[in-house]
């Protein structure tokens, strides 16, 4: 029986800045065995992911969920507590549909912070996923994102950057990893 997940979020999850099939997703498959459905969709905010979410719980009965979305309604100014009650919905959905759900923080947009390669999670994600019962998962998006070598762009990967994702959190600080 293979294991399926499905991971839900924004032009991070995509794979946006490398091909598709190296995005996070694909290399998590590839090295898992896994079945894992790719939702991302480019420039996706948390009331499109939510607007998405259950039609695609209702074709697939998924073993865990990862949730990663976000970072585009803080680019675009969405009213924090308007982010925090889709993802709470999102969260309360994604638990309905099975016990293993993981929240991943997406980076506080912050010109100073990327432009010294100090990124940090916004402060909400770890809240939500606590009062959620669910997994945080910190830091990957801000580690990997905080190094130029690891960028696409400004505000996504490259292909050694998604790969840096599925390794420890401290494989995106080493010179080698990957």
């Amino acid at each position: 029986d293979v294991y399926k997940r499905q991971a839900l979020g924004d032009s991070l999850t995509a794979g946006q800045g490398a091909p598709r099939e190296q995005s996070w997703p694909a290399r998590l498959q590839a090295l898992s065995g896994w079945r894992v459905t790719n939702a991302g969709r480019n420039g996706d905010t948390s009331s499109g992911a939510l607007a998405r979410l259950p039609g695609l719980l209702a074709d697939t009965r998924y073993d865990a969920i990862l949730i990663g979305i976000g970072g585009n309604d803080m680019l675009h100014s969405v009213p924090r507590e308007q982010t925090l009650a889709n993802l709470r919905a999102m969260l309360a959905l994604a638990r309905q549909h099975t016990r293993h759900v993981a929240l991943l923080a997406t980076p506080q947009p912050d010109i100073w912070r990327a432009s010294m390669g100090q990124l940090q999670d916004a402060p909400f994600y770890a809240e939500i996923a606590s009062e959620s019962g669910v997994l945080p998962i910190p830091d990957v998006y801000s580690r990997t994102l905080s190094q130029p070598r690891l960028r696409a762009d400004q505000i996504h990967a490259n292909a050694q950057g998604y790969a840096c994702l599925l390794y420890t959190s401290d494989a995106a600080d080493e010179e080698d990893s990957v």
